[in-house]
């Protein structure tokens, strides 16, 4: 009998510790898999993004090669062919600087540039296809047509004339690939570009 009077229950102080100790372990818990899903999303978001960039790249490339294959002095190439698409494209290349990118605190994309359709290896520069970006940059098509380009956009900036009589001969143009979209989280636009210089024949 004696042992069962002594016997006391948790004091109300002792519970409310118990709860507070609880209460920022699970918070604190909590807080970790936020960061953890906001670095795997940003990282998912980043390699989407990557990838159209490169399908971006591989066809600038691909216009290049084939100007340059049917490439003749002063000659002409039907707008329907990819000789065509890129004469249409370089045609409207200056010496004009590109706009300034990254560290922007939004993604607005110039008047100057244009996108491509990667399925149909065109080139597009009307204005009414690029939107911001929903949720990543990222060009939207409608079967293989391009129905909108969110955050994504190419500015082209073509070399100066050489006054050096060895370099006059060797012209080029700096195609700026860029992408810009509210990422995860805040903080300023996720942004990411790259440049692919492509040399123009003469003669």
């Amino acid at each position: 009998m004696l042992s069962r009077r002594i016997e006391r229950g948790d004091t109300l102080i002792e519970v409310l510790f118990a709860f507070a100790v609880l209460s920022l372990v699970v918070v604190g818990a909590m807080a970790i898999m936020n960061q953890g899903t906001v670095a795997s999303q940003r990282a998912l978001e980043t390699t989407l993004v990557r990838d159209e960039i490169d399908a971006q790249a591989t066809t600038l490339r691909f216009l290049h090669d084939a100007y340059i294959t049917a490439y003749q002095p002063n000659g002409t190439y039907p707008v329907t062919t990819p000789a065509g698409q890129w004469k249409k494209l370089a045609d409207t290349v200056t010496t004009t600087p590109v706009s300034k990118f990254g560290n922007t605190e939004t993604c607005e994309r110039p008047d100057k540039s244009f996108i491509l359709n990667a399925s149909a290896a065109t080139y597009i520069d009307t204005p009414a296809v690029f939107t911001p970006a929903l949720t990543f940059a990222q060009v939207v098509y409608d079967g293989t047509e391009v129905k909108e380009s969110q955050g994504v956009w190419i500015e082209a900036v073509r070399s100066a004339a050489s006054a050096d009589a060895n370099q006059q001969n060797t012209r080029y143009i700096d195609f700026h690939l860029r992408a810009c979209w509210d990422g995860p989280g805040q903080g300023p636009p996720m942004t990411i570009g790259t440049i692919v210089r492509l040399y123009e024949p003469r003669g």
